[in-house]
């Protein structure tokens, strides 16, 4: 069935949610605020392993060598250009704010609604997994590589909802929307998609989850979702090379 790997990652990320809320209500604010640390500090290393990844290379001499630098400033710059240009941030904000009037005021956590949407929706949908598990389930009905994300969403999911409130229940929506557009048009993207490429894509996105991190440990507001066209600059630079 096409699809079916989006619809387990949504599945567990309702289920780990759900987890969540019931966890919040038994853990005292601090705890809260250390849960929510702790989250920042592994979305963090997750993205610094992810991104040095893809900027490192074991050279002919042995030595670690970097590769991509100048796509990697560049799909930054271009991408926070046309960002900014769209606000996607302020988009997913107000998607935000819709998701929230549908939920009753006295469960709403008005204070991290959109905050806990904004994020969790951010960080399920940007990174490698998402993209190659989208186009497996696709083209070839492999679920293994989104029902392996499906485990660590529903994971994170619960510490999310625990530490930001019910706004993550609803970053189902965009990630229905972004991984099953992906599988639906999978026949169609990858012909374009190399392995390098893609290799290209999971490393700028991993700088992005890695600025998720500074958000969630320093209560920065990084712009991350206007950052989110960086990720797809590396297949501009492919069209164009």
């Amino acid at each position: 069935m096409t699809g079916l790997g989006t619809v387990v990652n949504v599945a567990a990320v309702l289920a780990g949610a759900t987890v969540g809320m019931l966890i919040k209500g038994g853990l005292p604010r601090r705890f809260q605020d250390t849960v929510t640390s702790a989250i920042g500090l592994c979305t963090m290393f997750i993205g610094i392993s992810g991104a040095l990844s893809g900027l490192l290379k074991l050279g002919e001499s042995g030595r670690l060598e970097t590769q991509d630098t100048m796509i990697m400033i560049g799909s930054l710059i271009i991408g926070a250009l046309i960002g900014e240009g769209i606000d996607i941030e302020l988009r997913l904000e107000n998607l935000g704010m819709w998701c929230k009037r549908l939920v009753p005021r006295d469960k709403q956590n008005s204070g991290s609604f959109v905050e806990g949407f904004v994020t969790s929706s951010l960080l399920f949908c940007v990174g490698a997994m998402a993209i190659v598990g989208s186009l497996e389930d696709g083209l070839n009905h492999n679920f293994s590589v989104l029902f392996a994300k499906s485990v660590m969403d529903g994971v994170m999911a619960v510490v999310f909802t625990a530490s930001l409130g019910i706004g993550v229940f609803f970053s189902v929506i965009p990630i229905v929307i972004y991984q099953g557009g992906i599988t639906l048009l999978a026949g169609f993207v990858r012909p374009y998609l190399s392995d390098v490429l893609i290799g290209r894509m999971s490393f700028v996105g991993s700088i992005l989850i890695f600025a998720l991190g500074i958000n969630l440990v320093f209560d920065r507001k990084l712009k991350i979702g206007n950052l989110l066209p960086a990720m797809f600059m590396p297949l501009l630079f492919q069209l164009f090379s």
